[in-house]
């Protein structure tokens, strides 16, 4: 009987280390992980260089009424057409200083983190003045640099509302992922225990929210 209580006594010493010991090792993890991940700051993935056309045509009119109807005659001076090229830098970024244990989820021996929401900065636009195509028709005048500061702008709102719908965060959670991955595998997990996500898929409208347009 005296062995069978040292026995039941020596078992129960061993559980009650290894709960303990498991216990603190995914309390201490957790704090390890917030700290390192936090201090990356903010932390650029991707970027990406875009190319538009710009294009623009127009007629000579002669406008105004008679008897209250209005009337638009285009005038035989010949159609002008211009098209411009247009280089845009777009770089795609995670900002880690607000990232807290809410962003992690501990699942056995697993790790999720949840990625805070992306970040798109337009760094810069340029025209490629080498590539610019005009045609000017003989009784026409050329483009003012008026009219093409004004088409240049165009071509930048352009490039700004077709960013959404691109797809961007895809590229750049996989290159957070390749991030911060190693980081977490010198804790201690195994690549197969990571997981790097978003907190969800966003919409086109969700991402306009989250483009940085910084002027040339």
């Amino acid at each position: 009987m005296k062995y069978y209580n040292y026995f039941f006594f020596v078992l129960w010493s061993m559980l009650a280390i290894s709960c303990g010991a498991t216990g603190e090792d995914d309390g201490d993890a957790l704090p390890e992980i917030v700290t390192q991940i936090q201090a990356q700051g903010r932390l650029y993935s991707t970027e990406y260089q875009l190319h538009k056309i710009i294009t623009q045509d127009d007629t000579k009119q002669l406008q105004g009424s008679v008897f209250n109807q209005k009337y638009n005659i285009d005038l035989p001076l010949g159609k002008r057409s211009i098209a411009i090229p247009i280089e845009a830098t777009v770089k795609a970024y995670v900002d880690f200083s607000d990232f807290s244990e809410s962003n992690v989820r501990r699942q056995g021996d697993g790790v999720e983190i949840i990625l805070p929401d992306p970040q798109f900065e337009l760094t810069s636009t340029r025209v490629s003045h080498d590539e610019v195509k005009q045609y000017i028709p003989l009784l026409r005048s050329n483009f003012s640099d008026r009219e093409l500061t004004a088409l240049a702008q165009a071509g930048r709102a352009a490039i700004e509302r077709d960013l959404p719908k691109l797809n961007l965060t895809e590229p750049a959670r996989q290159n957070m992922a390749r991030v911060l991955i190693p980081m977490l595998r010198q804790m201690g997990f195994e690549e197969d225990q990571i997981t790097v996500t978003f907190r969800k898929q966003f919409s086109p409208r969700e991402l306009s929210n989250f483009l940085i347009s910084v002027s040339n």
